[in-house]
C-alpha cells in the first residue's frame, strides 16, 4: 500500500493533476482529426460516383483508409516515442504536421476532377489523419497522471464522436441547403462541407498546442532515448514495432482476430451504406450510367449521412454506459451482445422496404 502511494505521488509530481477545462483543451484537436475521418467516411464513396466510379469500383478506391492505418499510424507512433526536442517536444510536431495536412487535403478534395485525382488526395488525406491522430493519443497518456486518464480519454472519446457527428450533419444540413454542382459533378454541398472541416482540423488542433505544454521525459528516460538512438541507429523503431507484435499478450492476438472480422463488416458498413439506401430505399438504377447525376441518388446520398449522424451519436451516449455494463456484467459478454446485435442490424438494413 505504502509503495502504491510513493508510485502515484511520483506519478504526479511528474505529472501535474489537471482541470478539467485544462484537459478538455488538450483534447479539443480530437474534433477536427475526426472530422477529417468523419468527412473520408460519409463523403468519398458520393464523391468517387459523382465523378464516374462504378460501385463495384469502390473498395479499390477507398483502400487508402485500411492501408495508411496499417502502416503509417504504428510507424509514427513508434517513432513519436523515440523522440524528443526542447523546442518542439515529442508528439505535437507529428500532429501538428498531420493536422495541416488534413487541412490541405480537405481543401483540395471538393477541386478534383477525375477519379485518379480524388484517389491520391485521399491518400495524402488519410496519410495526415493518421500520422496526427496516433501521437495524440499517446500525447494524452504522456500528460496525465493515472489518476486522470480515465477523464481523459472520455473527454477524447466526446469529441471524437462530436467531431464525426458534425461532419456528417454539416453534410445534411448543407445538402439540404445548397444547389448545383460543378462541371465535374462534385455537388457544391460537398464543398461547403469540407471548407468547414479544413478550418475545423487545424483550428482545433492548434487550440490544443498552444494551450497544453509538453512534459520532458525523465531524466532516467532521456539517457534512455539517447541509447536507443545510439546503438540502433535512425531506423530503430521499426524493430521496435517486430518487438512488440512477438510480444503481444496472447488475448491481444485472439482480439486481434476478432477484430479482423469485426472491421471487415464495418468497412462493408460505411463504404455501402450510400449505395444501400439508394437502391432500397430510393429506387435508384446502379445499371444507368448516369444514375450518379439523378435526384434520387443525391437524396440517397443526403439521407445515408444523416443515418451516420445517428450511428456517431449512438456511439457516443452508448460508450459512456458500457464500462459500467462491462464491470457488471463482464466485457466478453458486453462485446458479444453488441457483435450480435451489429450482424443482426446489418442484415435488417436490406430488408426494410423504405426510409
Amino acid at each position: 500500500m505504502a509503495q502504491t502511494s510513493q508510485n502515484s505521488a511520483a506519478d504526479i509530481a511528474h505529472k501535474p493533476m489537471m482541470s478539467t477545462a485544462q484537459i478538455l483543451l488538450m483534447n479539443v484537436g480530437f474534433f477536427g482529426i475526426q472530422y477529417s475521418f468523419g468527412m473520408q467516411q460519409n463523403a468519398m464513396s458520393p464523391i468517387y460516383q459523382f465523378l464516374g466510379a462504378s460501385a463495384d469500383e469502390i473498395p479499390i478506391l477507398n483502400l487508402a483508409g485500411p492501408v495508411t492505418g496499417l502502416l503509417i499510424q504504428p510507424l509514427i507512433g513508434a517513432l513519436s516515442d523515440r523522440t524528443w526536442s526542447e523546442k518542439w517536444g515529442r508528439r505535437k510536431p507529428f500532429f501538428l504536421i498531420g493536422a495541416v495536412g488534413c487541412s490541405v487535403f480537405l481543401f483540395l478534395m471538393p477541386f478534383v476532377t477525375a477519379v485518379w485525382m480524388a484517389v491520391l488526395c485521399l491518400w495524402l488525406l488519410d496519410v495526415s489523419n493518421n500520422t496526427a491522430m496516433e501521437p495524440y493519443r499517446a500525447f494524452i497518456g504522456d500528460r496525465l497522471p493515472s489518476k486522470q486518464l480515465a477523464k481523459g480519454f472520455l473527454a477524447q472519446s466526446l469529441f471524437i464522436g462530436a467531431g464525426s457527428a458534425l461532419a456528417a450533419g454539416t453534410l445534411v444540413v448543407l445538402e439540404k441547403t445548397l444547389a448545383g454542382a460543378t462541371a465535374a459533378g462534385i455537388p457544391y454541398w460537398v464543398f461547403g462541407a469540407f471548407m468547414v472541416g479544413s478550418v475545423c482540423s487545424i483550428g482545433s488542433v492548434l487550440i490544443s498546442v498552444l494551450s497544453t505544454k509538453e512534459l520532458p521525459p525523465t531524466p532516467e528516460g532521456l539517457v534512455e532515448l539517447e541509447r536507443k538512438k545510439r546503438e540502433e541507429g535512425p531506423f530503430g523503431f521499426v524493430k521496435d514495432i517486430g518487438v512488440a507484435i512477438v510480444e503481444m499478450p496472447r488475448g491481444l492476438k485472439k482480439m486481434a482476430l476478432v477484430y479482423l472480422f469485426q472491421w471487415y463488416a464495418m468497412n462493408v458498413f460505411w463504404q455501402y451504406l450510400g449505395l444501400m439506401c439508394a437502391v432500397t430505399y430510393f429506387g435508384v438504377n446502379l445499371s444507368d450510367p448516369g444514375y450518379a447525376k439523378t435526384e434520387a441518388f443525391n437524396n440517397a446520398s443526403g439521407f445515408a449521412t444523416g443515418l451516420m449522424v445517428v450511428y456517431y451519436v449512438s456511439c457516443t451516449v452508448v460508450a459512456l454506459f458500457l464500462a459500467r455494463l462491462a464491470n457488471r456484467i463482464g466485457p466478453k459478454h458486453v462485446h458479444t451482445a453488441a457483435l450480435c446485435l451489429a450482424a443482426v442490424c446489418l442484415v435488417l438494413l436490406t430488408r426494410i422496404g423504405s426510409p
